[in-house]
């Protein structure tokens, strides 16, 4: 299986509310696929149409090389999905909300117990493995659910937004547990508002706004398209902002920026280090020794802004769609659906 995920013109509509207007997307086998966007994009939908709990209104999918309406109980049966709230039952331990999941699954009790005390070890939570879920920290709690949907080792794994709300610690975390779920083969599609989760976790990047998709590439690829890299200088007094705009001009087919809060100039970097070494040459000759002198990469912030109009950084509220209600308590992944209409 070359291709894990492939998409085609997905569409969805609530009403006169068109959530998704001809999705395309491509998943390599083996490689994560981070999907960015703004609240409303089209992200969760997106996730949910290919996890088999939303039907599409068109277009055509298929999912660890199953077509997603001919054959929906064969993908659920080679898909995990972990969703935006932690899906844990708080009355059972953890390696009782593991092994329920093995039996629904149809593994049997006793390799059930065996899947749920290797999930606790991979996941660092053997020692809380026989607490009640209600007692766990919140990244606890989305290891443990993490754990959960990867009972039955499927092939391709769906997160939607899975460290929304959780500390840095926990985050960083959960990113290593990821990477070794793709070094052990795992296709991973990755939704998130937090671009620096996308910067260290996917291949490639596809943003999604309104409903479309407007860029994907890898993330250094997109950086690219937006901006590349800058030439910024600073200067200790504010009077040579001039004469350092002037100079930086002379290397530059771009007009110079002028920060006059950051005492600062910048200019896209086109010629390499031919035009760092005549910019360095042109603010020597007019006698100006900057503060600072730096190349600085274009960030995911930036290609964030520029595609979308909005701010890359997180509120932390998960994207909802106008039919999914939020509730507490435990749902069913998308494999334990196998008995329910597609």
């Amino acid at each position: 299986m070359e291709t894990a995920i492939t998409a085609e013109g997905l569409r969805k509509s609530y009403g006169d509310h068109h959530a998704l207007k001809g999705i395309d997307l491509t998943v390599p086998a083996g490689t994560v696929l981070g999907v960015l966007g703004p609240n409303g994009a089209g992200k969760t939908t997106t996730v949910r149409i290919l996890a088999t709990l939303l039907q599409p209104d068109g277009g055509r999918a298929t999912v660890a090389g199953y077509d997603l309406a001919k054959q929906p109980v064969e993908v659920r049966r080679n898909i995990g999905l972990t969703g935006q709230y932690a899906a844990v039952d708080e009355r059972l331990t953890g390696r009782e909300n593991i092994e329920l999941i093995g039996v629904l699954l149809h593994l049997g009790r006793r390799a059930a117990k065996a899947r749920a005390a290797e999930l606790l070890e991979q996941f660092g939570l053997t020692d809380a493995g026989d607490r009640m879920a209600k007692t766990y920290s919140g990244g606890m709690r989305r290891r443990l659910d993490l754990a959960a949907s990867l009972v039955a080792r499927p092939p391709v794994l769906f997160l939607d937004e899975p460290t929304t709300g959780l500390d840095l610690t926990s985050r960083l975390a959960l990113w290593d547990t990821i990477r070794d779920q793709v070094r052990n083969g795992t296709t991973v599609l990755l939704t998130t508002q937090y671009l620096e989760e996308a910067d260290q976790l996917a291949d490639r990047l596809a943003v999604i706004d309104k409903g479309t998709v407007i860029a994907d590439g890898t993330p250094d690829e997109l950086k690219r398209k937006v901006g590349g890299e800058r030439l910024e200088v600073a200067v200790a007094d504010p009077a040579d902002l001039a004469a350092t705009a002037r100079a930086l001009a002379a290397v530059s087919p771009v007009d110079p920026v002028v920060d006059e809060e950051t005492r600062s100039v910048s200019v896209p970097l086109t010629g390499g280090v031919a035009a760092l070494s005549a910019a360095a040459a042109g603010l020597d000759e007019l006698g100006i020794e900057p503060e600072d002198f730096a190349v600085r990469r274009s960030s995911l912030d930036d290609v964030f802004l520029a595609l979308t109009g909005h701010t890359g950084a997180s509120d932390g509220q998960p994207e909802t769609d106008p039919t999914e209600q939020q509730k507490s308590g435990p749902r069913k992944s998308a494999q334990t659906k196998e008995k329910e209409p597609a």
